[in-house]
């Protein structure tokens, strides 16, 4: 629900701009939607309209580049955390299992360190606390440490050469989810995911003006966890405080008190929204 159409908008997650677009066709002349993506592919699905502005750069940023538009404060604010279908779907990006590629798995190619880089630089101590803490995989030690040895003596530079690897390691008739949660990981690493959803909840308090609303939709545990507590606490640690009179005292309350999520009829047609959880607040 937009209102009336008018306001300041934002479209955290631009990626393809499927979302911005449903924005953009709720606003009036009045309206205006601005989109961040630090990804350079996805400049080329930008919207020409004068009320979209797209931001090259991460949405940690947002505070920072809002207010060089002369946007002190938004009315709503959505971002979908997922990796986009273009990203998956392109080989030379290393997200995907089901293609050979470079071990990038970089959000913007231009800056840091691709995962191939990643475990070619860390430690097999280091390697384990990033498997143990964003992909939850059992026997994170024993794992870590067949990766280096088997990457000290044949560098894992695509996807491929990292399956080969995870193959010895993967649970009978569970084979794809350990391999989506050690890319999961891997991928949270590399592009510092979590840290970057931290800064932007945080921001979120400073930007949203009272009545404004906040919409995430995040695809797992690790994300909605952060997102679900700081919705119910306005920290992430959950601490809930409240008044001398019981009031809780957080920045926003739920608009739904349980996630939503997708339908069956939505998974059939869509089945990458089988894992997504949309969370609602209001400021």
């Amino acid at each position: 629900n937009l209102g009336d159409g008018g306001g300041n908008w934002m479209d955290a997650t631009f990626g393809g701009g499927g979302h911005s677009r449903v924005i953009i066709s709720k606003l009036n002349d009045e309206g205006r939607l601005f989109g961040f993506d630090q990804d350079p592919d996805a400049k080329k699905n930008s919207i020409e309209d004068s009320r979209f502005t797209l931001v090259e750069a991460n949405f940690r940023y947002a505070k920072q580049f809002l207010n060089l538009n002369g946007v002190k404060n938004l009315d709503g604010m959505l971002a979908d955390l997922g990796v986009s279908s273009h990203q998956f779907d392109t080989a030379e990006r290393g997200f995907s299992l089901r293609m050979d590629g470079p071990l990038d798995m970089r959000m913007n190619q231009s800056s840091g360190r691709s995962a191939s880089e990643l475990i070619e630089d860390s430690t097999w101590e280091e390697l384990m606390v990033v498997l143990r803490m964003y992909g939850e995989v059992n026997r994170p030690d024993k794992l870590a440490r067949t990766i280096k040895a088997d990457s000290d003596n044949s560098p894992i530079k695509t996807t491929h050469d990292l399956l080969k690897v995870l193959i010895k390691h993967a649970p009978s008739g569970r084979e794809n989810k350990f391999y989506a949660q050690v890319f999961q990981a891997l991928r949270i690493e590399v592009n510092d995911e979590l840290g970057a959803l931290r800064e932007l909840l945080e921001q979120a308090t400073l930007l949203l003006k009272p009545g404004g609303r906040l919409a995430i939709i995040s695809y797992h545990s690790l994300e909605d966890r952060l997102v679900k507590h700081f919705m119910r606490s306005g920290n992430f640690e959950d601490k809930v405080e409240k008044d001398i009179k019981g009031q809780t005292l957080a920045p926003f309350s739920q608009v739904v008190r349980k996630a939503i999520v997708a339908t069956p009829e939505e998974v059939l047609d869509n089945p990458r929204a089988r894992s997504a959880r949309l969370r609602i607040a209001e400021r």
